[in-house]
C-alpha cells in the first residue's frame, strides 16, 4: 500500500475540522497530520509539519485563506494548496487561480469530490469543482476581452496607471513606482479621466473594476 498523504486542515471551526478528519482518515489512503485555527497558526504550523497537501479555508482570523496563500506562494513553500470554502462567488475562485492555487472545492461538495481534488493534486494536476471551472473559464474569457478591448482604449503605460490609482496611490507614489515624473503621471491621470469619461479617482477606480482591468482583491 503507499504511503499515506499527509494533509493539514486550516479552518477556524473545530467541529469543521474535526468533521472533515474523519471522513479523510475513513480509508487510510489520507492522514491528518496538522490542523490549524488560523492563517498565522496555519504558517507556525507548516513549518514543523511535513504536509503534503493543505486544505484552506477563506474565512479565518490573523489572515485569512487568500493572504496565506499568497504567502506561501511568495515564499516558494513546496506544498500543494486546496481552497476548501463556502464561496462560491467566482471572484474568489479568480483571485485564488490568480496567486498560484492547486485546487478549489465547496464546503458542500459530496465527500467524494473532496477527496478526488486531493488525490489530484498531490498527483501534480489542478483540480477546481465541476460547477465552477465552467464559469471560471467564461469569466477568464471575458476579462481577457476586455483587457485587449482597453488596449485600443488606453496605452500600456496609462493602464498601469490606472491600477496603481485604483489601489489608492498618490500621484507622488505612482511615480516612484513606475519611476517616472510626478508631472508625467498628472498627464497620464488627465488622459485617462477623458478617454474612460469620469471626472475623479474614485469614479475611474470604480471603472476600473467593474471592467476588469483590475481585480477586486
Amino acid at each position: 500500500m503507499n504511503k499515506p498523504i499527509n494533509v493539514m486542515i486550516a479552518d477556524d471551526h473545530s467541529m469543521v475540522r474535526e468533521g472533515i478528519k474523519q471522513i479523510l482518515e475513513f480509508d487510510g489512503e489520507i492522514r491528518v497530520n496538522a490542523e490549524a485555527g488560523s492563517g498565522k497558526e496555519c504558517i507556525d504550523i507548516l513549518d514543523d509539519k511535513r504536509t503534503d497537501v493543505l486544505l484552506l479555508d477563506i474565512n479565518m482570523p490573523n489572515m485569512n485563506g487568500l493572504q496565506v496563500l499568497q504567502y506561501l506562494r511568495e515564499k516558494k513553500v513546496n506544498i500543494k494548496i486546496l481552497i476548501l470554502t463556502i464561496h462560491n462567488e467566482v471572484e474568489y475562485l479568480m483571485r485564488a487561480v490568480d496567486i498560484g492555487v492547486d485546487g478549489y472545492v465547496l464546503k458542500d461538495s459530496d465527500s467524494s469530490v473532496l477527496k478526488r481534488a486531493i488525490f489530484t493534486i498531490n498527483g501534480g494536476d489542478t483540480f477546481i469543482q465541476p460547477e465552477l471551472s465552467t464559469i471560471l473559464k467564461k469569466r477568464l474569457e471575458d476579462k481577457n476581452s476586455n483587457a485587449k478591448k482597453f488596449d485600443d482604449i488606453l496605452t500600456r503605460r496609462e493602464i498601469e496607471v490606472l491600477k496603481l490609482l485604483t489601489e489608492g496611490l498618490f500621484n507622488k507614489e505612482i511615480a516612484y513606482t513606475l519611476s517616472i515624473s510626478e508631472k508625467t503621471v498628472k498627464n497620464h491621470v488627465s488622459n485617462i479621466f477623458k478617454k474612460i469619461n469620469v471626472s475623479d479617482r474614485t469614479q475611474a477606480a470604480v471603472y476600473a473594476i467593474k471592467h476588469n482591468i483590475v481585480d477586486i482583491f
